[in-house]
């Protein structure tokens, strides 16, 4: 239940909203409109995730670090007329900076990264309102907005499946290619796991797994492909998710975030450069904050003083609701996935309804209460309840 609890309740949230919308909510239409909403929450989630996994820490600057960057990118791109790939480059290389600037005070002068990120919340809406000087700055060319809210072209013809046009024939073969190729990961995964001694998972809850996720990835891409097929975003947060996966989840460094969660003085004492690993995950949060900020300029097709105002509180509860520790150490992509996905949902489903912004608020606000209570009682509780079918005294 702790490893699926968040993923099962996805669904019975998307079932609830989907009854009480009359099916609006998973409309073709409305699918695309959600991955451009809830883009950049995905996007910041990413790495917020390598911040909390350090001890619970969070970055509340990544939000004004969202602005910024839309405000260079429209000073570049529309005031100074600068190449749309040029100006990409640049904004990505000023994010890198305010995470090195972040960094260089959290790991290696030891200031609290809650402290430290707060001051940078400050300065950088103010660096924002002094480049754009309180004005909005719009339009974006064609080719800066393809970035966010433009789709793949298709070179497959139209065709029909199941009584419904399929505009984007590619959208769905792309969809079961990667549930293929998801299945075959799973069983690759379990043989190398078997081969070298490790626990796992039993061959039953395996294939269920494969089964009900590669018909939930093949279900989405058929409704994408019935609107405009895939969105560009979506190449995007892919490319992002399985990077980010594969280097928490398959490498010393990522595994050392872990550790340092886990007990940051017991990680220094193994030889682990905690510092070094301190700086890289606020560096890292800054250059996913830049590319959040371009996605975002994008969809907006403007540059505005506002942009990012309250994003890092999405991130931040997407990653605990998503399954993160408080207290660091726990947590994964996919899970910051799902509480992202949660937060988007409830969102959509909730304007769908005509529900005010302010109890749009309250329900959020209670959805992260929750899960972090479930994560806090699960730890406190945990090591006392024995395994199932042994009779087995449990000590300290």
């Amino acid at each position: 239940f702790k490893q699926y609890g968040m993923l099962i309740a996805l669904g019975v949230i998307i079932a609830f909203f989907y009854v009480l919308t009359g099916g609006k909510l998973l409309k073709p239409m409305n699918v695309s409109n959600l991955i451009f909403q809830n883009a950049y929450v995905i996007i910041l989630a990413i790495g917020m995730l390598l911040c909390i996994l350090t001890g619970g820490n969070i970055d509340l600057a990544c939000g004004s670090v969202v602005g910024l960057i839309g405000a260079c990118a429209g000073s570049f791109i529309i005031t100074m007329g600068m190449n749309v790939y040029l100006a990409i480059i640049l904004c990505l290389l000023i994010g890198i900076a305010v995470g090195a600037w972040q960094g260089f005070w959290i790991a290696y002068v030891g200031i609290p990264p809650f402290i430290c990120t707060l001051s940078g919340m400050l300065v950088f809406r103010g660096i924002t309102l002094l480049i754009l000087k309180g004005m909005t700055l719009a339009p974006f060319p064609a080719a800066y907005q393809q970035l966010s809210t433009g789709f793949i072209p298709d070179f497959l013809p139209e065709m029909m499946l199941f009584g419904q046009k399929i505009k984007s024939p590619l959208c769905l073969l792309a969809g079961i290619l990667i549930a293929v190729g998801f299945c075959v990961s799973q069983i690759l995964s379990n043989i190398s796991k078997k081969k070298k001694g490790y626990e796992t998972q039993p061959v039953l809850l395996m294939l269920v797994k494969m089964v009900a996720i590669s018909a939930v990835v093949i279900w989405v891409f058929y409704l994408l492909s019935r609107y405009r097929g895939i969105p560009t975003v979506l190449i995007i947060l892919g490319l992002l998710l399985a990077v980010y996966s594969f280097f928490t989840q398959k490498t010393v460094r990522g595994r050392h975030l872990y550790a340092i969660g886990g007990n940051m003085k017991a990680a220094r004492l193994s030889g682990i450069k905690t510092k070094q690993m301190m700086f890289f995950a606020y560096t890292n949060m800054s250059f996913i904050a830049a590319i959040a900020g371009l996605v975002f300029a994008a969809r907006l097709n403007s540059a505005a003083p506002t942009a990012g105002q309250s994003f890092e509180m999405d991130a931040i509860a997407s990653c605990f609701i998503g399954g993160a520790s408080a207290y660091g150490g726990t947590g994964t992509i996919s899970g910051a996935l799902i509480g992202a996905l949660i937060m988007g949902v409830l969102n959509n489903g909730m304007s769908l309804l005509g529900m005010s912004t302010n109890l749009q608020q309250v329900v959020k606000g209670l959805v992260l209460l929750t899960a972090v209570a479930l994560d806090v009682i699960s730890k406190n509780n945990l090591i006392q309840l024995p395994k199932f079918g042994k009779k087995k005294a449990l000590t300290d």
